[in-house]
């Protein structure tokens, strides 16, 4: 694959070979970032774990301490109108949104919440909503009967990570502007919910590589 100048800049950064504590790759990525934007950091892992298990896929959210620099636009389907807009959901409605989005495809949103009440209706729209990873889920947090606490809780930093069918997980979880403190304490968060929700049949190294690295730059080998 033919690199880039800033990239191969960047790579040359990198020790080869090395992997780096989570403060120095902290450090490091920022250093890495040639573009002219606030571009995305973000890391990456490569899991010991067999996804085709039912036990064994890894799924949950998490709240980052200094958030990820993402605002997230917040659809709310619920009967609670007034708790839903005071927490500062984008759009709030009911079966009215939920015809919106089957008749005009509509889509100008990162998150549906739902409060339990609702999801009969919204279970309707699996086939549309489903393959976009859209479908509110109790597992999220994105089915709550608290809804203006979900709602306030994404809107201030709280991510969803997934392991995927090949044992990988991505997370984006700073901008390349955040001081390297707060992306080490972000890393760190993530790591501890790792570690948290490492399923009891996995023997051995659990994170069997972990990399940081910025939208368009190379990645950083560090120690999980």
């Amino acid at each position: 694959m033919k690199r880039s100048k800033n990239y191969k800049t960047s790579q040359a950064l990198i020790e080869k070979g090395k992997i780096y504590s989570v403060s120095e790759a902290c450090e490091l990525v920022k250093q890495t970032s040639k573009e002219k934007f606030d571009a995305t950091v973000d890391v990456s892992f490569n899991l010991n774990v067999d996804p085709k298990q039912a036990d064994q896929q890894i799924r949950g959210t998490l709240t980052l301490p200094h958030g990820n620099g993402k605002t997230k636009k917040v659809l709310a389907i619920t009967d609670r109108v007034e708790e839903a807009t005071q927490a500062g959901a984008d759009y709030v409605g009911g079966s009215e949104m939920l015809e919106k989005i089957q008749k005009e495809n509509w889509f100008d949103y990162d998150v549906i919440v739902a409060t339990p009440n609702m999801m009969g209706e919204l279970g309707k729209l699996g086939r549309l909503l489903g393959p976009k990873g859209l479908m509110p889920n109790p597992k999220t947090g994105t089915v709550s009967q608290d809804i203006g606490r979900a709602i306030t809780e994404i809107k201030g930093g709280r991510i969803e990570y997934r392991v995927d069918r090949t044992g990988n997980m991505h997370i984006s979880l700073a901008r390349v502007s955040f001081p390297a403190s707060d992306i080490e304490d972000n890393v760190h968060a993530v790591l501890d919910a790792l570690y948290k929700a490492r399923p009891a049949a996995v023997k051995g190294t659990f994170i069997k590589n972990a990399v940081i690295h910025t939208t368009m730059g190379p990645a950083i080998k560090f120690q999980a």
